[in-house]
């Protein structure tokens, strides 16, 4: 268990909060605030609590120099607009003028940190520059599970100089993932697409001992069926997955869960969105056309009446290419099956959480993670460092 904010008294003091703003831009405009808007509660706690609040955030991939279109002012503004009240801005993340910020700060202001990785120092973990970003505060909060998975200056390296505390949005995902993993309501169901076995090989491995369905589609599904016999056409498959994935059906076997594959799928001619397409039986897949969704009408049919009899369900992975529509029937489906169950659904993967969006189902699965890589983390049962580093709370 990780100290929490309700275990901290932090009136009057200055705290440094990790949040995870690496939104999507369109020039100057933040184009998809969820992330936003998923630290407010942290945010407005300490606002209520007369904290001083430091803010910093990663945004893109600068490599460690300024590049003026991942700056964050367009992210200030949007989270001005949130909290009904100013934000103010630094150009830099630490150095004179961020101190002399500080400084003006009244209690209950907010104060955001230009993007922590356009110092060099940020992604190899610096000692100097974390401790630079530690000297700011009196306490330092982690909020950001999307870099939960990072051992960064700002993840990490600050939290070994001053008390380090989980805020809520890293709380509830602990909850809500632990709670769908560590001791599932049976029966408890898998769903694993996305493009290839080799990505998700440790999280199927660490859910097939608690599992008693496993769902597969998309690339993924096609290794399967290579392994099994079947022919795939010119489909997306790995060649050299194939035995780990005999491997894989065996141990399920041995164990008694369900491995089920697609009986019937969309493909197509070629890889865009005007191709010809059409539904095939799997074990009829023409020569040189591809399998672009595993949801045929049978394959959805079999996959909801599973999902309706589940008490728990974890979805990673789309079950096909669900940016072109006449290829996003099958994962469409899924995501509106697994709203209307009564099951417990935990929904991880930054490509799963935007097929729920795009759903339009959001609002009825019971938790859709914030944190892709860390996600993904999580479920192949492997410590995130960005919470590892958080301090314990003292039984």
């Amino acid at each position: 268990m990780k100290k929490a904010l309700k275990d901290f008294d932090f009136k009057n003091k200055k705290v440094l909060v990790r949040v995870d703003f690496n939104v999507p831009l369109d020039g100057d405009q933040v184009t998809d605030d969820t992330r936003i808007e998923a630290a407010l509660p942290t945010i407005r706690f300490l606002m209520n609590e007369d904290a001083k609040v430091i803010l910093m955030s990663h945004l893109g991939r600068p490599g460690g120099k300024v590049v003026k279109e991942y700056k964050l002012d367009p992210v200030a503004d949007r989270l001005a607009d949130l909290l009904g009240k100013e934000v103010y801005k630094t150009d830099e993340s630490i150095g004179r003028e961020v101190e002399e910020a500080i400084e003006k700060m009244d209690d209950g202001d907010v104060l955001l940190l230009e993007n922590t990785r356009f110092h060099p120092g940020e992604k190899g973990n610096d000692p100097e520059y974390a401790k630079a970003l530690a000297g700011l505060a009196d306490v330092f909060v982690n909020d950001a599970f999307g870099a939960a998975h990072r051992a960064h200056a700002s993840t990490t390296g600050v939290a070994e100089h001053l008390p380090a505390i989980a805020g809520f949005l890293i709380q509830r995902e602990l909850e809500a993932l632990g709670r769908a993993t560590d001791n599932p309501e049976k029966p408890y169901t898998a769903i694993i697409g996305g493009a290839k076995v080799s990505d998700k090989m440790d999280v199927i491995k660490n859910i097939i001992p608690r599992a008693d369905y496993l769902l597969l589609g998309g690339g993924i599904a096609n290794t399967f069926l290579l392994a099994k016999g079947l022919e795939v056409g010119d489909s997306l498959v790995e060649e050299d997955r194939v035995e780990l994935a005999k491997e894989i059906m065996d141990e399920a076997a041995v164990k008694g869960i369900e491995v089920i594959l697609p009986e019937d799928v969309v493909v197509a001619k070629e890889f865009k969105a005007d191709s010809e397409y059409k539904v095939v039986d799997v074990k009829q897949v023409p020569k040189g056309w591809q399998i672009l969704d595993s949801g045929g009408p049978k394959t959805l049919e079999k996959y909801k009446d599973i999902i309706k009899k589940s008490k728990t369900v974890t979805w990673n992975g789309p079950i096909g290419v669900f940016e072109m529509d006449q290829f996003a029937k099958g994962t469409m489906e899924l995501a509106k099956a697994l709203a209307e169950s009564d099951a417990y659904s935990v929904v991880g993967g930054g490509e799963s959480a935007a097929a729920i969006k795009k759903a339009g189902v959001e609002s009825d699965i019971s938790h859709v993670s914030t944190g892709g890589g860390a996600s993904l983390q999580f479920f192949e049962g492997k410590p995130l460092p960005g919470i590892e580093a958080l301090d314990d709370l003292e039984e």
